[in-house]
């Protein structure tokens, strides 16, 4: 009963359940697009959906109550997961428009951070103190593995177009999978501070990004990296490759950075941004939408 009740009161706050709103006004951490629509999660188990670019949005029935903050769809398909605090994954069959969930650990102290969905049966979710949770049958069964000899966070999963896998997160962590997760490398970091993701440009050109705008390119798949100068020493929490192969990045200090010349230098966007980002996501109608404090904010593509 309590749950139905905070859910409830979640979807009072943001607009009735179903009815389209402009921008829900809570902090929203992570956000997919699925076919021509875009799924975001955020605090108290809010998740809404938009069918027509961002400019509106409906809530999605699901009686979660803790914060969601990650989100990931099968490619071209429409199951998906939702991954969170209190250890908890939901799961979606039907494009994000109802969720249940679908597993929860035995601590409820563990928290999610990431998840990716390699296809329909085969997920990872990431998180705190490195949490590792896999399921290869579509999530009837997870299981926990130690990835690492450190208990870091991971904070971030990304995926280069020839299917290897990439894991950032805390004191310099960042590892490669060449085998779809089964196996995970350690690469070698330019610095020890903590990153907030790694941005496959193709097969071999990564950018990886995380604290007081500490940002790095490489050629060879990480195994070497060279430093880039960043306008602003701020949290760069999330990238973003668009269409265009321009490569946008953003974070907590109300900055956007944009790379025009396939990751090489990085200048400051200009935008009416005033409050943190937690993520970025290319519509498909090509504009931008930053998830963050402020919800969901539409931006123009840049040229």
């Amino acid at each position: 009963m309590r749950s139905r009740t905070l859910f409830f009161l979640v979807a009072l706050a943001v607009g009735e359940l179903g009815a389209a709103v402009v921008n829900p006004r809570v902090l929203l951490l992570d956000g997919a697009v699925v076919g021509p629509d875009i799924v975001a999660v955020g605090e108290r188990g809010a998740i809404f959906r938009s069918t027509d670019n961002a400019r509106t949005w409906q809530a999605a029935a699901s009686l979660a109550t803790a914060t969601l903050t990650g989100v990931t769809f099968v490619p071209e398909g429409v199951r998906g997961w939702a991954v969170g605090h209190d250890a908890l994954i939901l799961t979606t069959s039907d494009a994000g428009r109802t969720w249940q969930q679908q597993w929860q650990g035995e601590s409820l102290a563990d928290s999610f951070l990431d998840v990716l969905a390699l296809d329909a049966q085969r997920v990872i979710a990431v998180g705190a103190y490195g949490l590792f949770v896999t399921t290869i049958d579509g999530g009837k069964t997870w299981t926990r593995r130690k990835i690492s000899d450190d208990d870091y966070h991971f904070n971030r999963l990304s995926r280069g177009p020839t299917g290897t896998l990439y894991l950032a997160g805390e004191r310099g962590t960042l590892l490669r999978s060449s085998d779809e997760g089964a196996t995970w490398k350690r690469i070698a970091a330019a610095y020890e501070g903590s990153f907030y993701g790694i941005l496959p440009l193709d097969k071999r050109t990564l950018v990886a990004h995380g604290l007081r705008g500490r940002t790095f390119r490489s050629i060879d798949d990480g195994d070497t990296w060279v430093p880039l100068a960043t306008p602003e020493p701020v949290l760069l929490a999330a990238s973003l490759k668009l269409r265009s192969n321009f490569f946008v990045f953003a974070g907590h200090a109300r900055v956007l950075l944009i790379s025009r010349d396939y990751g090489k230098s990085l200048t400051k966007w200009e935008n009416p941004l005033t409050t943190a980002v937690a993520e970025l996501v290319e519509a498909p109608d090509g504009s931008i939408v930053a998830l963050g404090e402020a919800g969901a904010t539409l931006l123009a593509a840049p040229r």
